[in-house]
């Protein structure tokens, strides 16, 4: 059996209905015949949502236990027996409870498609893992549960559920997504017009990509070469001249008229010798473009009006612009010009803007090679002056009689012309079509191929050996033009990747997609194997082109030591280019290098890190763990020994510093267990709504009594925490803020509500921190000050910060007014989205 079909609705935002278009496509598929099986819906108490739940098949969920309480989850075991055609599983991005199979639902659904079953499912925008950071800086909040990107993007359909902010919130207000208590919070948070609009182009813009690059992969498929006008997308072509600047800023204010417009820079290279650029320039030029949010690229072409329109086509162009020729009226009888021969080639997709600037008809600013590769048309020019010159030539002679010596050199300079349009050949018929017509009809006799007077004889073979010599020097000329001119190609695109290179900037998918676009081809791969008769692995990949498993498979293979090749496909390459690209695949090579030793550098910094950790725990073991064992093993000896006849009270003392050093080492252990469960990521919080009156009180058992005044109020709105993790930051906060307060001094631990959060302040009157070491004292083993051994391993603050996090919170100090310190815990209330913005330090100091 095959592999199952993925089909994802993508929403912006709880509530756009996502779940409700899924269960609709479910009836559909139902009527038509199709079996199909709710696996895990969650309708969120919305009527209409569980009304279309009815009718249709639901496998019973499995219950799973965890700290005391049932919770329900897909039951992945009863759904593979049941092997159902098509499965609904809702929140593709939903952690588990521990104690299932996988530890995401997306694991889930993988064994779900890899059985062959077909899954539909749902995804918001902000749990996609790539977009965490935007998200954050939208929201304020990082989201907790995400799916890799490539999960989704390998989905066979995604279908965009989309709704406008106005309308959600509408929604919201009817009581058609949360509870009616919590809408108010809801609509002054996370459903901020601002918000949603921002989460809602997020979700547009990432949709519009995946289209994308599923027509670009159908074109590529399919070899469609004309333009799609699907978006704008606008070609710059660049001379390296000064006017670039104009084009770039000119094509970006064109992208902004269109919606999701894009502008791609492009500088050929030219092999043709006609203008060198200036590297300066095109980099200030490429900045410009990256800044503005286009693209740079570089690419080689002999043909510059064909190489830019060739690039135009295979990125689906829909507009280029050039600027107006820099030429010269005079420049002119050389030909068109690019700007002309692409604006009548480009056809009825392309729309060519030619943009004025300052630079027009000023010349240009660079030497011109006056010799190059000729062309077709030169060629062609050479040999009709080579062989219809002299026939002409002889025509007017013929009517003028102007000497043989005038003649001779009026032939000779014909020659020279032929020579200079079309190289050696027209040259050298020119000489030989000259010599004969010289001969029979100017040197005596006429009209014979004798020749009398010997000097004539030696003025021929002056011209014929003059003609043949200059013939030489001109194409001597055009060739080693032609060859400075490609390297001097071949060093501006090397520069350029040396430069990407030493920057950092590119990486090894960069690299291969500019060698593809350089050379024109389909697809560019790094391959590799670690022994001569292993099997080809791919490092990278670039391009739409098929696969290709062995470089033996490509068009272009270059090596690059003994198990190392690039290979590309799409056209095999003249072998002048092979020396550039011989430069790449070294490059190549250093890339990957380069990425596997980051790779190892970042391994060598967690096992250094690691290392400082375990050397840490052993100095803890070594005195910290020590000290209450060693109190507890004098006492004990003391007690059981028979010498000593102990009184009620020495025995009492003796018990209580034996429960003293037990509850020590229980504090210290459970401390080192914490913090190892948040360095491996395991902490995985069962979040509930629960009071704050009711877990602080339990969290003061390890103080002494009278050392903590609580002022928690029982109208406080509940709070979206894990009670056991929050018992035992509070825990740790109250015992480290008694530890520094001063004898006689009371420890205040308030609470109080703010917008969608709830505040739990621990305010004690020690001797403070200063304000650079207040974000120190969180990391873990850090005492402050002179803080003594006995102190703890200084674990106690970094675990209670990490449990705060990982229930959405934060936990921060700030200086106690008067002297001391105060941490000041900052969690979510019931009901407020994860997303929602957290409350600043400006609000705090605003509300009270």
């Amino acid at each position: 059996m095959g592999r199952g079909k993925l089909r994802i609705y993508l929403g912006a935002a709880p509530g756009v209905g996502k779940t409700y278009a899924m269960l609709s496509e479910a009836h559909r598929r139902s009527e038509r015949g199709t079996d199909c099986v709710v696996a895990f819906v969650e309708h969120h108490g919305r009527s209409r949502t569980e009304t279309l739940l009815h009718g249709l098949e639901q496998v019973p969920r499995r219950e799973l236990e965890h700290r005391g309480a049932v919770f329900t989850e897909l039951d992945l075991d009863a759904v593979l027996a049941r092997a159902p055609r098509v499965a609904l599983v809702d929140e593709l991005a939903h952690t588990n409870v521990p104690g299932s199979r996988n530890a995401k639902r997306w694991q889930d659904v993988e064994e779900l498609l890899a059985a062959g079953i077909d899954v539909i499912s749902t995804v918001n925008i902000q749990h996609l893992e790539s977009l965490g950071d935007v998200v954050e800086s939208i929201t304020g909040v990082r989201q907790q549960e995400t799916v890799p990107d490539e999960v989704v993007r390998r989905a066979d359909q995604i279908e965009l559920v989309d709704m406008s902010p106005q309308a959600l919130r509408r929604r919201m207000a009817h009581g058609n997504i949360y509870q009616p208590d919590k809408v108010d919070a809801a609509l002054s948070n996370y459903f901020r017009p601002g918000n949603l609009t921002a989460l809602r182009e997020l979700a547009l813009l990432w949709v519009a990509d995946r289209v994308d690059e599923y027509l670009q992969q159908y074109r590529s498929e399919h070899r469609v070469s004309r333009i799609w006008g699907s978006r704008e997308r606008i070609v710059v072509g660049l001379t390296g001249g000064p006017e670039g600047r104009t084009l770039i800023r000119r094509a970006a204010r064109l992208a902004e008229k269109g919606a999701g417009g894009e502008v791609l820079a492009v500088y050929i290279a030219r092999s043709d010798g006609l203008t060198s650029a200036s590297p300066k320039e095109l980099a200030v030029q490429r900045t410009l473009v990256e800044d503005l949010g286009g693209t740079f690229h570089h690419v080689l072409g002999d043909d510059i009006p064909a190489a830019l329109l060739d690039f135009a086509r295979g990125s689906n162009a829909t507009q280029i612009v050039l600027g107006s020729s820099r030429r010269k009226t005079w420049q002119y009888v050389f030909g068109p010009g690019v700007g002309a021969t692409v604006a009548r080639e480009s056809g009825p997709d392309l729309d060519v803007h030619i943009v004025t600037h300052e630079e027009v008809a000023k010349g240009r600013g660079l030497p011109v090679a006056t010799g190059a590769r000729l062309g077709r048309s030169r060629i062609a020019w050479g040999w009709l002056t080579g062989l219809g010159g002299p026939v002409v030539l002889t025509l007017l002679l013929n009517t003028v009689h102007l000497g043989l010596a005038n003649d001779v050199l009026f032939y000779l300079a014909l020659t020279v012309a032929a020579a200079l349009l079309g190289g050696l050949y027209p040259a050298l018929a020119s000489a030989a079509v000259g010599s004969l017509l010289l001969n029979w009809f100017f040197t005596p006799p006429v009209n014979r191929i004798t020749i009398a007077d010997p000097r004539n004889i030696l003025a021929l073979a002056i011209f014929v050996g003059v003609a043949l010599s200059v013939a030489s020097v001109v194409d001597v000329a055009a060739r080693r033009t032609h060859q400075a001119a490609r390297l001097r190609a071949e060093s501006e695109i090397l520069s350029f990747l040396a430069g990407d290179v030493l920057r950092g900037e590119t990486s090894l998918e960069t690299l291969l997609e500019r060698v593809r676009e350089t050379f024109g081809m389909e697809s560019a791969a790094l391959l590799e194997r670690e022994g001569d008769v292993a099997p080809w692995t791919c490092a990278g990949r670039a391009g739409t082109g098929p696969p290709v498993e062995r470089p033996e498979d490509a068009d272009v293979d270059m090596p690059v030591g003994d198990h190392m090749a690039l290979a590309l496909t799409g056209r095999v390459l003249p072998a002048e280019d092979r020396r550039v690209l011989a430069a790449f695949a070294a490059q190549a090579a250093v890339v990957l290098d380069r990425r596997r030793l980051r790779e190892e550098a970042d391994r060598a910094r967690t096992l250094a890190e690691g290392n400082r950790i375990r050397t840490a725990l052993l100095a803890a073991v070594s005195h910290d763990l020590r000290t209450p064992l060693a109190g507890i093993k004098a006492a004990v000896t003391s007690l059981r020994s028979d010498d000593v006849a102990w009184s009620e009270e020495d025995q009492a003392e003796l018990l209580e510093g034996i429960e003293e050093g037990a509850d020590r080492l229980d504090h210290l252990v459970g401390n080192l267990l914490d913090m190892s469960r948040l360095q491996t990521g395991t902490v995985t919080p069962l979040i509930r709504e629960i009071d704050v009156d009711e877990v602080v009180p339990m969290a003061l058992g390890g103080v002494p009594e009278g050392s903590v005044e609580l002022d928690v109020p029982e109208t406080l709105p509940m709070v979206a925490v894990d009670a056991g993790l929050l018992e035992r930051a509070m825990a740790n906060l109250i015992e480290n803020a008694v530890k520094y307060s001063p004898a006689g001094r009371t420890v205040l631990v308030a609470a109080s509500a703010l917008a969608d959060r709830v505040e739990v302040r621990v305010v004690d009157r020690g001797p403070g921190v200063p304000d650079d070491a207040k974000e120190r004292i969180f990391e873990p083993f850090q005492r402050h000050g002179d803080a003594p051994r006995g102190a703890g391993v200084g674990l106690g603050l970094a675990v209670a910060r990490g449990f705060a996090e990982a229930m959405a919170g934060t936990l921060n100090a700030e200086d106690t007014p008067g002297g001391g310190l105060t941490m000041v815990l900052t969690l979510r209330a019931a009901g407020t989205p994860a997303g929602a913005s957290p409350v600043t330090t400006a609000e705090r100091q605003a509300a009270r």
